[in-house]
C-alpha cells in the first residue's frame, strides 16, 4: 500500500483524470473531494463490500434457476410419459 501524506486543499492523482483532493481535517474525521470521470464507478469500501456481496448471492440465485429448470423439464417428460 503508498501512503502519502497530505495537507487541507492538498490532492492526489490516480492516472490522468483521478483527483482525490483533503478538504478537511476534523479529529479522526477526513473529508475528500473526488473528481473522476462519470464511468468510474466511486464507493467508500463498505458500500462497495455490500455490492459484491449482492452481487454473488444473485449469481447463486442463478444457478438456482438453472436447477430448477432441470427440475421442471423433468417433471414434463414423466408427466408426458404417463
Amino acid at each position: 500500500m503508498l501512503v502519502l501524506s497530505r495537507k487541507k486543499n492538498e490532492s492526489i492523482m490516480i492516472g490522468d483524470s483521478i483527483e482525490i483532493k483533503v478538504i478537511a481535517v476534523e479529529g479522526d474525521t477526513v473529508r475528500l473531494g473526488i473528481e473522476a470521470p462519470r464511468n468510474v464507478e466511486v464507493y467508500r469500501k463498505e458500500i462497495y463490500e455490500a455490492i459484491q456481496e449482492e452481487n454473488k448471492i444473485a449469481i447463486q440465485h442463478q444457478t438456482d434457476w438453472a436447477e430448477m429448470k432441470e427440475v421442471l423439464k423433468k417433471a414434463r417428460k414423466s408427466s408426458d410419459d404417463q
